[in-house]
């Protein structure tokens, strides 16, 4: 059977290699291609916004583009500009849709996509079935604008996401200036699918927000033999620096 033939008739494609970032923490999410990010349980929406934000950078110019199902909005709430400002210090601008049915945002994302007008799209949905997710990762491979999809934690079944986190709160660190105040925020992400490297489907990860560097920490989880005096930070995490 003629290669070149089907390769013309479109049957056959050539699927791009992952770039060596994307093979590390945190898997190409706001990079590359289409992923998920869903709440552990009810009520860890605000630490999905927060590990979203923090874990992605902008690689285009364009502003961040989030839509919203007006349910999601009424029942979380949206992201605040004060919010994405103290978060990103301005480096990051965003512009905002709320829709109705998950259907409107999907179409409303993948038309985002396919504009080229903006860097990364964010859509907060309640369902997505494995054909609009399939569209939408195709239409982001196709133009290069990596889209998030966020979920509520009852959806299950199968997508066309390269990944799928789920990401619950943790205790946070302590304040070195006041020991009542709370310290830097901590999540835990937990890698339920990685397509572009599969070894590390079922890792969570212990991350760590800096405010002062803009950067996500993922922490070391576990402590094995005794306990020594910390001198240093510099070998307990790797450091992602945002925008």
């Amino acid at each position: 059977m003629d290669l070149a033939l089907l390769k013309s008739k479109g049957l056959i494609r050539q699927l791009n290699a992952p770039a060596t970032s994307d093979v590390t923490f945190p898997y190409g999410l706001g990079a590359h291609g289409l992923h998920e990010v869903l709440e552990r349980a009810y009520g860890d929406r605000a630490a999905v916004t927060g590990f979203v934000l923090t874990a992605t950078k902008a690689t285009r110019p364009q502003a961040l583009f989030w839509i919203s199902q007006s349910s999601t909005r009424r029942d979380m709430g949206s992201l605040s500009e004060s919010a994405l400002q103290e978060m990103t210090r301005g480096k990051i601008r965003c512009l905002s849709l709320a829709t109705r049915p998950a259907r409107d945002a999907l179409w409303a994302a993948e038309e985002a996509v396919i504009s080229g007008a903006v860097s990364h799209v964010i859509a907060e949905v309640d369902v997505a079935d494995f054909t609009a997710t399939r569209r939408l990762a195709l239409a982001s491979e196709r133009h290069g604008v990596p889209v998030t999809l966020i979920l509520p934690y009852r959806c299950e079944g199968a997508t066309a996401a390269a990944t799928r986190w789920r990401i619950s709160t943790r205790p946070s660190t302590p304040n070195p200036y006041d020991p009542r105040a709370p310290g830097r925020p901590r999540w835990s992400a937990s890698l339920e699918r990685c397509r572009i490297a599969p070894s590390v489907s079922g890792r969570t990860f212990e991350v760590e927000w800096n405010d002062e560097t803009l950067s996500l920490c993922v922490v070391s989880g576990m402590v094995v033999g005794p306990l020594t005096p910390r001198t240093s930070s510099a070998g307990n995490f790797q450091q992602l620096k945002a925008g």
